[in-house]
């Protein structure tokens, strides 16, 4: 398990540090970037309005045909139809393979239909193509407490508190952690 985590780890650090060293050192900063220090400085007040207009720009493809396929896929998810997604989100990656939220749709409609396998595949794509993908985090930590692996899992929520200090959801899923690691040492 010892060595599992320790290549796992090996696997994150060396992904961001690719990616942060393959970003141009002065890239002028995006509506994304002034989102992303909105978010880290929102209080438990405003946090998730500020989510939600990250994910908005996740979204935005800027194609309207890939728009089309992120939201019939995001459609089938919602009505249950998490093969019907994976359809729309492998064609949404097939023509717009840069767009990280077709990974990240596909990602999801695979854990859905139990493929745990393609769906880390996936998640990592989505990493790799926006390491602050703070839901594909909350993703692959669900799937490492699932994998039995609670210091990933927990290791991947303080990964996302250091962009999101206020997830309450994640708040409570560090706790949870913590408190399950804490009674294993006893």
């Amino acid at each position: 398990m010892g060595t599992q985590t320790h290549r796992f780890k090996c696997i994150v650090t060396a992904l961001l540090l690719t990616v942060g060293f393959s970003l141009p050192a002065d890239a002028q900063e995006t509506p994304l970037d002034d989102l992303y220090q909105e978010l880290a400085e929102a209080d438990e007040a405003t946090y998730a309005r500020v989510e939600r207009r990250i994910i908005s720009e996740w979204e935005k493809s800027g194609s309207a045909a890939m728009d089309l396929l992120l939201r019939r896929g995001k459609d089938a998810l919602d009505d249950g139809q998490p093969e019907v997604a994976v359809e729309h989100f492998t064609a949404l990656v097939d023509h717009a393979p840069d767009f990280a939220e077709g990974y990240y749709g596909r990602a999801s409609s695979y854990y859905l239909l139990g493929l745990t396998g393609p769906a880390l595949d996936d998640i990592r794509q989505v990493l790799a193509l926006n390491p602050r993908h703070f839901e594909a985090m909350r993703g692959l930590a669900v799937i490492m407490e699932e994998l039995q692996r609670p210091e990933d899992a927990l290791e991947l929520y303080r990964m996302i508190l250091e962009i999101n200090p206020n997830s309450a959801e994640t708040l409570g899923s560090v706790e949870r952690l913590q408190l399950q690691l804490e009674g294993q040492a006893l």
